[in-house]
């Protein structure tokens, strides 16, 4: 009796999505019946499969969709594997297999694919003396270690003619994407022992078979570039937003923080663009699918904002059946809180500084004058020391830490410093009023007293750099009782905090030691906005939000492009001119407007352009702080740079740069404490910074009078 056969596989390449997305909306609708019959049944009499002649690959195939437009297919000589690579029109659809060449490498046991036509090996040099061997790049590396990072034997002479870091960006396309990052990683100084951990690259348990094109699409490698296709719901969602691979396509890196079992919380660190946002969302998924499965199970994703948390549900119903997303609660953390308190009788309101700053005023009518202490100190104080230690007593705070605090205080004038402190409580609690991080440690003392009366089985927080103690104490207590498997997932990035909030999540109970990981590889702007974003953060001290101090070392894009323009004009009539200019010739060009995004500082400022721009005949969008972007409504992006954190789009704008617009200048000069202006100026930094890299290819900075100082050393 024979065997039964292997199942048929089918995987679409990310190559094949992007080809998708460019063809006639027509002959798409042609696409998808094609594909969806082939993915039923590969060998098909219908499906004529016919080879390309001068193709270098013996696999490839072509197949016909209609008169007009061909697909590419790889179909290995063995086994019974399908690979859709591309599609466009007959021609160029032959033209593009010609010289590609797909493999599966001996060492990784990744599929590959090279481009034999933009193979070029330098030209033969005459003999130089003084250029010994140790003057190349990767001289100390023998061909097996060169091997073993994944750079494909046909790629090796390339490898070995290198010089610089420029001659391996030079020569980047021609490399697979991880045996490039490999070599990034080894020439920025990692061992390759760190560059294989780092690229989440296991030494293979058994000899790689080369033929076996069905274990090789199941290679962590090859997933970021193949998707297995397994239903017709799930290839029709792919081929609905053939742009957005972030849905299907994950790099190992990021796949291991997905699909593994922690011992307790982790904390995932990142540059703009490594995807964090994306790792957590899959993370919810993963963990609703996969460990959580009961209808009963809770997964809990938060954030700072209401508008972010308004993005990534949308961006979740993208990914996750209606059934798994109905068990992912997604909301911002300050509106948590007051629903919580709601349901649990609470009887103050939460405020936002409307009716609690008349109170703040009358409470400084106690503040000593013989410290001659500004207003601003004891607001700083108050947020700094007192609210996010928690405290409640003159005792508490006569032994609290001040570290962080630029102003001297004895312990001896903490004390008429607290009768300011101490009014204030006394006049919240007159009018039924609270803080919000006041809310939140109230939050946590009746999660603490009830004890675990939550249903969630896992938290996921995003965007952490912007949440303070009381926060993170808050998220401790959701799930009691310290490190359980899977409990609590944080991502977060020091260099995007926007609001001086900070953490140490150690002191919260948190304890991510050995669960701390980083991803280094931007995939959202070209590596000249990266570059230029980060030269504003140049010198800065940031923190990894566990008290120690964070980098950039081996943050690094894949892509390249133009440089940010950046251009002063004498006036605001002048530069809304410019702009017009340009987004007049982008349309000229069939850019779809809605794909670009002016951003400026102030809701004053984005509705000034918003004014200007309808008069000159350009319509408009409004990015609203409330609720996600429609991204079917036509128009130009117009946005806060607060509002645009977590967005992205392959334009970006940004408008009214100026002199006391960037840095801020009534919060520049709000403080007279050196530790809080320093910290206002990052925050400041980092808005410029946010508002960059939220650029897929190009970025525009345009001022009018005297531009921002910040621009000065860029």
């Amino acid at each position: 009796m024979s065997a039964n056969p292997s199942p048929v596989k089918v995987a679409v390449a990310a190559d094949f999505l992007t080809a998708f997305s460019k063809i006639p909306r027509k002959q798409q609708s042609k696409v998808l019946d094609f594909v969806n019959k082939f993915r039923m049944d590969p060998s098909r009499s219908g499906i004529n499969y016919e080879k390309i002649q001068k193709a270098k690959d013996p696999s490839l195939r072509s197949v016909r969709i209609d008169q007009a437009y061909r697909g590419i297919v790889l179909k290995p000589e063995t086994g019974n594997v399908y690979v859709l690579l591309w599609v466009d029109h007959h021609d160029d659809a032959y033209k593009w297999a010609e010289n590609k060449l797909y493999s599966i490498h001996p060492e990784t046991g990744g599929l590959q694919v090279i481009d034999v036509e933009t193979q070029e090996t330098p030209p033969a040099q005459e003999p130089q003396p003084a250029l010994e061997a140790q003057d190349y790049l990767f001289a100390a590396l023998s061909e097996a270690d060169l091997l073993k990072a994944g750079v494909p034997e046909p790629l090796l002479p390339i490898v070995r003619q290198l010089k610089t870091i420029d001659d391996l960006d030079k020569v980047a396309q021609q490399f697979p994407e991880e045996a490039y990052e490999a070599l990034f990683f080894l020439a920025s100084g990692y061992s390759l022992e760190e560059v294989l951990r780092e690229l989440v690259r296991a030494e293979p348990q058994e000899p790689v078979d080369q033929s076996d094109y069905a274990t090789a699409l199941d290679n962590p490698d090859s997933k970021r570039r193949f998707f297995v296709v397994e239903n017709e719901l799930e290839l029709a969602a792919m081929l609905n937003a053939p742009l957005e691979k972030w849905r299907v396509f994950l790099h190992p890196a990021q796949r291991s923080l997905v699909e593994r079992d922690w011992n307790g919380p982790v904390r995932v660190l990142g540059g703009a663009g490594t995807g964090k946002t994306v790792v957590a969302m899959h993370r919810a998924k993963w963990l609703a699918e996969k460990r959580y499965p009961s209808e009963k199970d809770r997964i809990l994703f938060t954030t700072f904002t209401r508008n972010l948390a308004a993005d990534i549900k949308a961006n979740l119903g993208k990914i996750c059946s209606a059934e798994t997303l109905r068990r992912i609660e997604v909301v911002n953390l300050d509106k948590w809180v007051t629903d919580f308190l709601k349901q649990n009788g609470y009887e103050y309101e939460i405020d936002y500084g409307n009716r609690t700053e008349p109170l703040w005023k009358k409470a400084l009518e106690l503040a000593p004058p013989e410290l001659t202490l500004p207003a601003s100190f004891f607001r700083e104080e108050w947020e700094a020391v007192v609210q996010q230690q928690g405290i409640g007593t003159f005792a508490e705070y006569l032994t609290a830490s001040r570290v962080g605090r630029g102003v001297r205080l004895s312990r001896k004038d903490r004390k008429p410093v607290w009768q300011v402190f101490e009014e204030y409580r006394l006049l919240l609690n007159e009018k039924g009023l609270r803080e919000p991080d006041d809310a939140m440690q109230d939050a946590r003392m009746i999660l603490q007293s009830k004890g675990q009366i939550l249903s969630y089985r896992a938290i996921i927080v995003d965007e952490a750099q912007d949440m303070g103690m009381q926060a993170f104490g808050l998220i401790r207590q959701m799930i009691p009782g310290g490190d359980q498997q899977n409990d609590i997932f944080i991502v977060g990035d020091a260099h995007q905090r926007i609001y001086r909030r900070k953490v140490v999540l150690s002191r919260t109970g948190i304890h991510v030691t050995g669960r701390s990981r980083k991803l280094r590889i931007n995939y959202r702007t070209t590596e000249e906005t990266r570059r230029w974003a980060v030269g504003l953060l140049e010198g800065i001290h940031v923190d990894d939000l566990d008290g120690k101090q964070d980098d950039q070392k081996g943050y690094k894009s894949l892509l390249h492009g133009a440089s940010p323009t950046v251009r002063n004009f004498a006036s605001f009539e002048e530069e809304v001119k410019f702009i017009a200019d340009y987004l007049h010739r982008l349309k000229g060009e069939d850019v779809p407007l809605a794909e670009v995004c002016l951003v400026a500082r102030t809701n004053n400022l984005v509705e000034q352009y918003r004014s200007t721009l309808h008069e000159k005949g350009m319509e408009t969008y409004h990015i609203r702080r409330s609720e996600a972007e429609d991204r079917r409504a036509p128009g130009i992006r117009l946005a806060t740079m607060h509002r645009v954190k977590g967005l992205e789009f392959d334009r970006v704008i940004i408008a009214g740069v100026n002199d006391g617009v960037i840095p801020n200048q009534k919060s520049a000069d709000g403080s007279a404490d050196p530790a809080v202006r320093s910290d206002i100026e990052q925050g400041e930094r980092a808005l410029l910074y946010v508002a960059s890299t939220r650029a897929r290819k190009e970025v525009l900075v345009t001022s009018f009078g005297g531009p921002s100082p910040f621009l000065a050393k860029l």
